[in-house]
């Protein structure tokens, strides 16, 4: 038996009681921070940390609950802090509930599916003040704190080390491809007897370049014509694919750009220059479509040479001399076709690629393993807390 069964066999053998969270906590509103200096104490929204600031709106031990946004994001504080109105703080009754355990067991809740806005994701006063929270004894509530405060620390260590372990991967990849793709250094002195002489041309040289059209998510389906919108390229598509995540109807289709067997479909448009201009080469055996801020490359060279080069820091210094805008970068179909790039002949073209394809899977299958540990041990984790945090309650 543990001393945590222990403490539970002695001091509530029969259950706990349940209280709303009014009775053990005040819920307070954050303020506004533009008059605020600048200073040492974190500020925050429901996003996280906005900004450090020279005062504090409570100084002792609270939990933070979001108002709007992110109302998932629970935060613990036991040092000064300020919060802006889209995140609640709280004055916790010491004497009923110990803070943390207050934090660890509203975790275990899921406030997110309290929400009471169809925009904006919500929540109120009213709504939380009506939780109901357990009040176990305090010895029990310490020693729930201190199994989960080890747990935590031990998770977010080894959670660390798989992070580290997939960005190292992830580093050594992007250095191999860079350098296999840079024709001008050490390595490929010898190239040009090989293979002859690599031409810098513009895309504008090698390809024809349709800009999409009039696309928007509403317009996706479960079935219909293959289709990828250009924010897709962003989070979903690697650098090739063979078929697709959406759909849209025939109808709709025929109004769109056609996208044949190895076009590349290209971003023109992103919140920041990082992302314009990322690539997925089609190579399925259907035409697909796209629409609008995306611009289709019409070739005849290895489309995912094309593809794998568009993610070197070559090409991404390229295209920062054409990409333009503040809130919003873009970049022309026009500027896109002055982008030079290095063009050796096919058949060095896939040899390229075949190297590449061979190390984007070792890559791959690293990064879809190691998130998957990581995700693995946050089930774990999150198990064993609301397993420690279930109670059985007084007369039930």
């Amino acid at each position: 038996m543990t001393k945590l069964d222990r403490l539970i066999a002695e001091l509530c053998p029969d259950g706990v009681e349940f209280v709303p969270l009014s009775n053990i906590a005040v819920i307070s509103n954050g303020k506004d921070h533009k008059s605020l200096q600048d200073g040492d104490i974190p500020v925050y929204g429901s996003g996280g940390i906005m900004r450090y600031a020279n005062q504090c709106i409570y100084n002792k031990e609270s939990v933070l609950i979001p108002r709007k946004g992110s109302i998932g994001n629970i935060f613990f504080m036991d040092s000064p802090f300020w919060t802006v109105d889209t995140i609640f703080y709280t004055k916790i009754n010491n004497e009923r509930i110990k803070p943390k355990f207050f934090y660890y067991y509203l975790l275990t809740q899921h406030l997110e599916d309290l929400n009471i806005a169809g925009g904006v994701p919500s929540l109120t006063k009213t709504v939380l003040d009506k939780v109901g929270i357990p009040l176990p004894p305090l010895p029990i509530q310490r020693e729930i704190v201190r199994i989960l405060d080890n747990f935590t620390e031990l998770t977010a260590e080894l959670t660390a080390e798989l992070t580290a372990e997939l960005t190292a991967r992830k580093k050594q990849y992007e250095y191999y491809r860079n350098y296999l793709l840079t024709f001008d250094n050490a390595a490929h002195t010898l190239l040009t007897e090989r293979i002859g002489t690599v031409q810098w041309l513009t895309l504008g040289e090698i390809c024809n370049l349709v800009r999409g059209n009039g696309l928007q998510k509403k317009d996706f389906r479960k079935s219909g014509v293959g289709c990828i919108h250009y924010g897709q390229i962003y989070t979903f598509y690697g650098t090739f694919a063979k078929e697709t995540k959406s759909f849209v109807s025939p109808e709709l289709a025929r109004t769109l750009r056609t996208v044949n067997g190895g076009d590349l479909i290209i971003t023109s448009t992103s919140e920041n220059v990082e992302d314009v201009c990322k690539a997925v080469a089609w190579l399925g055996d259907e035409n697909i479509v796209t629409g609008g801020h995306a611009i289709i490359l019409k070739h005849k060279q290895n489309p995912k040479y094309l593809a794998y080069y568009t993610q070197t820091a070559m090409f991404h210094k390229e295209k920062r001399r054409y990409a333009g805008g503040t809130k919003v970068i873009d970049i022309s179909a026009t500027n896109m076709a002055k982008i030079k790039i290095p063009i050796p002949p096919l058949e060095e073209q896939n040899r390229i690629v075949s190297i590449l394809d061979r190390f984007d899977a070792l890559t791959t299958d690293i990064s879809n393993g190691l998130p998957a540990e990581i995700a693995a041990r946050q089930k774990q984790y999150e198990y064993y807390r609301d397993r420690l945090l279930s109670f059985k309650e007084i007369g039930s």
